[in-house]
């Protein structure tokens, strides 16, 4: 009898299947090959077939990167699908910079520049508060580049109200202590005043640091200074005010009266604001440094510094979020309710029509990424069939939905309008 392991077929004819020409191309001959073995492993163990190896190395194979999501979940900024998209001015950006640039060449002179210099002119530009600027890689990088230049083996006081987890199971006290700083907590979890910073504040202090809570609310016996008050007190000591505003607003926004921006507590006297780029700014990930200019150069100049920076991709999104108009993150946060019901009625009897059942419904969106706590937003969705969840999720593009009342819902606060005619298709094949 012939051993059927002998009819497993060579690894270099599985690989001169055409079907594997894509891959090869996209994942190199060495990653497609080690694919390929195990699937013969598979089938010399009898777990598959040996005629069914060509066809498991195909399911094996990793799949093609990052891949397009339609966010229908009514929050704007979700973390889990990368927070803020860019505009498309910064994805214009992006692709330029993918090749050879002037990052850090003074086309002028022929000499090394200052690195992302563009970048750094646009930020200060948006926020004249501020003296001096500089950019990391995330918020989180900010506070232990700061924490690192400014406290290191001294305290920071902050009050207990703000120790907050910033996701993850990361935890703010544990990242600064990670620094070789020392915690000095003050106050209680729902009250704090001045004079607990005042009586905490000596010679060991590295600075004082404000933590805006963006991802919970404490309601009710509550209690905090403001940023003015504890920049009036720091200046009587000659203690840094640090203040993490987190949510990355550099302006006021109207619609989110209770979230601090980065101009409005520099102008209140804090020496250093904190923020992160790909939130509300709705730029690339980094975390944005403002503020005097002894802070930030020592801050820049910082050892540190280095593993911290930012790569020309982000430098170049950031310039062109800056420098653009409008962002699909304010265009999503300004949505006019009337029209996403009319949008929303609209996809809902076209969906009829092809058969699915399918209803515009009222919804409330939220901000997300960590930004306005509590806040809802009107919006309008199409209920559809609990059960399309799942395949939604696998469609192409992938559509994520919110499952509420158990019903599917399509928010579309953050769907942009050109985007509709895919979510119609998507829901359509889910539904076959």
């Amino acid at each position: 009898m012939t051993d059927p392991r002998r009819l497993i077929p060579r690894t270099d004819t599985v690989l001169a299947d055409p079907r594997f020409s894509q891959a090869l191309l996209r994942l190199g001959h060495d990653r497609v090959k080690a694919v390929v073995n195990e699937a013969q492993r598979l089938a010399r163990e009898g777990t598959i077939a040996p005629g069914e190896v060509a066809e498991a190395a195909l399911a094996s194979l990793p799949a093609d990167g990052p891949r397009r999501v339609l966010n229908a979940t009514g929050v704007i900024l979700h973390t889990n699908l990368g927070r803020a998209r860019l505009s498309r001015a910064a994805v214009e950006a992006v692709a330029t910079a993918a090749g050879n640039t002037d990052i850090e060449l003074d086309l002028a002179t022929g000499r090394r520049g200052r690195r992302g210099r563009a970048a750094m002119a646009a930020l200060a530009a948006a926020v004249p508060a501020a003296q001096a600027v500089h950019v990391v890689n995330n918020n989180a990088a900010a506070l232990v580049l700061a924490a690192t230049a400014l406290a290191a083996g001294r305290e920071i006081i902050i009050s207990r109200g703000e120790l907050v987890e910033i996701g993850d199971g990361f935890r703010l006290p544990e990242l600064l202590t990670s620094t070789g700083a020392r915690l000095r907590e003050v106050g209680t979890t729902n009250r704090t005043t001045a004079d607990d910073y005042a009586a905490a504040i000596g010679p060991d202090t590295g600075f004082v640091l404000k933590v805006h809570p963006s991802n919970y609310r404490i309601e009710g016996f509550t209690r905090t200074p403001g940023v003015g008050e504890l920049a009036a007190l720091c200046a009587r000591q000659d203690v840094p005010l640090v203040a993490d505003a987190g949510s990355g607003l550099l302006r006021p926004e109207p619609l989110l009266p209770d979230e601090p921006d980065a101009a409005t507590w520099l102008a209140r006297g804090a020496d250093l604001v904190t923020a992160s780029g790909d939130k509300l700014l709705g730029g690339p990930q980094c975390g944005l440094l403002l503020g005097r200019a002894d802070l930030v150069e020592r801050l820049r100049r910082h050892p540190l510094a280095r593993a911290l920076r930012v790569d020309k991709l982000t430098l170049a999104a950031l310039e062109a979020t800056l420098g653009t108009t409008g962002t699909p993150t304010s265009a999503a946060l300004h949505a006019d309710p009337a029209g996403l019901r009319l949008r929303a009625e609209t996809l809902a009897d076209r969906l009829t029509r092809a058969g699915v059942a399918a209803q515009a419904v009222a919804s409330a969106a939220t901000v997300g990424g960590g930004g306005a706590p509590g806040v809802t937003l009107p919006s309008a969705a199409v209920a559809v069939d609990v059960t399309l969840a799942e395949p939604l999720r696998l469609a192409e593009p992938p559509v994520l939905a919110r499952v509420e009342r158990g019903r599917c819902l399509l928010d579309l606060r953050a769907v942009a309008a050109e985007d509709d005619e895919d979510l119609y298709n998507a829901v359509v094949t889910a539904c076959k």
